[in-house]
């Protein structure tokens, strides 16, 4: 089954690990160290929307883009829950990014830039990005780092509701880290099985300074975890920051 099928109506209740709050904290630290004022904001692979939202109620603009309908369709469901105005939601695939003007930051979060597979379709969409961010506009996203793939590999993960039981095995090869999720859920009458499989891909400092300068873009910053230091040894996500010249 493709990823986020079954997954995008229980992803948000298996993921209330995750402090969003303190990661957009972050990201308006890095807006306001940004030589133009940010307004307008893309939140490319948002998923079920909980980031574009945030940065909605804190007064920006946002554009949300998500390759998964599924995902998107959660994240529309949010209208009413949060405040300021709604979101824009686009059903794209990061390197087919096409939108109809640009903004003045993108952010991409959670180390979805580690699903695109293939180096090309990196290099694409950081092309797409360059094309639809404004001159001197700031584009910043994290991954996920080689410490943690090798940390993970072999490794069996559990996350558990009252109607929900998730259980996700790692393996990684070659740079590839696949992650095979069984989702469990209480229905009327007893419990339902769905497989999906994730592929993420390691891509290094190296890679990506290399390619985001070949898009065109510059002052190149690299941060440990909601950190606004360089990376710690054995960092498990870092932080890029870099300006569309």
């Amino acid at each position: 089954m493709s990823s986020y099928t079954s997954l995008a109506d229980r992803y948000d209740v298996l993921t209330g690990d995750v402090d969003y709050e303190r990661r957009a904290d972050y990201l308006e630290k890095l807006f306001r160290r940004a030589a133009m004022p940010v307004h307008t904001v893309l939140d490319l692979a948002c998923g079920t929307g909980t980031m574009t939202w945030l940065l909605t109620e804190r007064g920006y603009e946002m554009i949300g883009v998500d390759g998964s309908e599924d995902m998107l369709a959660v994240a529309m469901e949010k209208y009413g829950e949060m405040g300021g105005v709604p979101p824009v939601f686009l059903h794209q695939s990061m390197p087919r990014l096409d939108l109809y003007g640009t903004v003045d930051a993108a952010v991409c979060c959670l180390d979805s830039l580690n699903y695109l597979i293939r180096p090309t379709d990196v290099q694409r969409t950081l092309q797409r990005l360059r094309l639809f961010i404004a001159p001197g506009g700031l584009l910043i996203f994290d991954v996920n780092t080689p410490e943690k793939y090798r940390a993970m590999d072999g490794q069996v993960f559990l996350d558990e509701t009252e109607d929900t039981y998730c259980v996700w095995r790692a393996e990684y090869r070659r740079r590839i880290c696949t992650y095979y999720v069984d989702l469990f859920r209480r229905r009327a009458g007893g419990w339902t099985r769905d497989l999906e499989i994730h592929r993420q891909r390691c891509h290094t400092v190296e890679e990506l300074t290399e390619w985001l300068r070949w898009a065109g873009f510059g002052r190149i910053r690299v941060y440990g975890d909601v950190k606004l230091r360089r990376p710690a040894a054995g960092e498990q996500r870092i932080y890029f920051s870099c300006v569309r010249l």
